[in-house]
């Protein structure tokens, strides 16, 4: 018989991907910002990128999450 129940382990899923999808989209900034400095970007027109891309890249991944996890 097991332990743990469905809905908490669909629970500890869930948490796990918002995770990796935070860690993903943190990466995804933070690339875009050392980009834009590297190409000669001040630092506030970089912070202003990278948060740009966060904001995208995040907005996405919950969209393609939420998708996901309907389809199921």
């Amino acid at each position: 018989m097991n332990s743990m129940n469905t809905p908490s382990i669909h629970l500890m899923l869930l948490v796990l991907l918002l995770a990796v999808v935070a860690l993903f989209c943190t990466l995804v900034g933070a690339a875009a910002g050392l980009l834009a400095r590297l190409d000669g970007a001040t630092y506030a027109s970089a912070l202003l990128r990278g948060a740009v891309a966060f904001a995208g890249s995040a907005t996405l991944s919950l969209a393609l999450l939420t998708f996901a996890l309907a389809t199921l």
